[in-house]
């Protein structure tokens, strides 16, 4: 028996997800101490409840996720038109630092994958599944190489790879939160006025979280939101009949930067804290739909090996997120709500490492740095790295007969 969620049903289990979640944060006080976004705790029950009732009754339950694509094109079109240049320009040096981390990262993880895959008598491309293909790259990444893998003859290898980006994903969900936490409350650290931000801009902040939220602000939110995902799709095309292929939400949060620097400069800001509160939404909706609808059954042949990839991914993850993110972007608070992303984005995607830190900075307070460059290092540079990376382990004489 199939049981079909389309629609506004989705939506509304979501919410109801979302609200589990909360519950469960305020009163398990595990969950709250080490920071777990709700949307984790409350989607990974919801997936846990759909595989025993297709494990025990054959009742299976399939989502529609056509309005979670959405959810996400808001998030970050929200990202975008909290972007002022200025800020991009003065978080430049944190993000070409970070930036070669997270190409660090990378290598870590095919390294780690293929050797683990060799020294359990496996193919090797099996640990390149098993790495940044899956890990860093996320579901899509994983698709698309298991896709080519199993064509080249590799039998189950876009189950495999789908299967790690999915543990992965929850992996990246859960250490995040405790890290960013682990290491605020060790050091002592606070937040501090953003230097990267200049004080107009905070003052603006500051007259937003003052004013009411009219109606026209909702319905000037609602409109800038969607010409941010329409004018992005353009330009996603135009790109397309170049050659250039990048992620449809790259380009909806580059037209969102446009818009919200376009506004200052003829004098009509934005509405700073509905446009926050929108993309704050949209992330949670999307972050508790991809978790619910996971389908944990079709992992279970494979959770051995996936798990020993997983625990070893995640110990390379929290080392270098520790030892490595928070030393050398300067151990300030900033530096631990950046760790805590950097662990989303390397095990899972950019929405769970905007959940990490929206976790750790509803407990300890804000970090507009950490809002900037991680969403801009997932949504470009460590794609296009990971492409190149990628491509040089499978040109190694590892590979040569493939």
């Amino acid at each position: 028996m199939e049981i079909r969620i389309e629609d506004l049903d989705v939506v509304i289990v979501a919410v109801l997800v979302l609200f589990l979640g909360q519950m469960l944060t305020r009163n398990i006080a595990f969950l709250y101490r080490y920071n777990i976004p709700a949307a984790v705790t409350g989607g990974i029950i919801c997936s846990l409840l759909v595989a025993v009732l297709e494990g025990f009754w054959d009742i299976r339950i399939v989502f529609d996720l056509q309005l979670r694509d959405l959810f996400l094109l808001f998030f970050f079109s929200a990202i975008g038109l909290g972007a002022k240049l200025k800020t991009l320009v003065q978080g430049g040096k944190i993000l070409v630092i970070l930036s070669a981390v997270a190409a660090v990262l990378l290598v870590v993880q095919n390294s780690l994958g293929v050797g683990l895959a060799l020294l359990a008598g496996g193919d090797p491309a099996f640990g390149m599944l098993a790495g940044s293909v899956s890990f860093a790259g996320g579901h899509g990444t994983a698709i698309a190489w298991g896709q080519v893998a199993t064509e080249a003859g590799l039998q189950g290898a876009e189950e495999f790879a789908i299967a790690c980006a999915t543990f992965g994903l929850i992996a990246g969900g859960v250490i995040g939160g405790p890290i960013g936490g682990w290491l605020v409350t060790k050091y002592k650290l606070q937040p501090t006025s953003d230097t990267s931000v200049d004080p107009v801009s905070i003052n603006e902040a500051e007259q937003d979280r003052c004013s009411e939220t009219h109606i026209n602000d909702v319905l000037g939110t609602i409109l800038v939101l969607c010409l941010c995902v329409s004018a992005g799709d353009l330009v996603n095309e135009h790109l397309s009949m170049q050659g250039i292929s990048v992620p449809g939400f790259l380009t909806a949060m580059m037209v969102g930067i446009v818009i919200t620097n376009l506004s200052d400069v003829l004098g009509r800001p934005l509405h700073k804290i509905t446009i926050e509160r929108t993309g704050e939404l949209s992330l949670e909706l999307f972050l508790a739909m991809s978790l619910m609808s996971m389908q944990l059954l079709s992992l279970v042949e494979s959770a051995g090996p996936i798990l020993v990839m997983v625990l070893a991914q995640t110990l390379a993850m929290t080392l270098i997120a520790v030892y490595v993110v928070f030393v050398i972007t300067g151990r300030t608070y900033d530096s631990a709500v950046m760790a805590s992303g950097f662990c989303g984005l390397g095990l899972g995607a950019t929405p769970v490492a905007i959940a990490n830190m929206t976790a750790v900075t509803n407990k300890y307070g804000p970090s507009q740095l950490a809002f900037l460059v991680i969403p801009l290092i997932g949504a470009f540079f460590i794609d296009l790295m990971n492409a190149f990376v990628i491509k040089f382990f499978l040109a190694s004489p590892l590979f040569s007969g493939g």
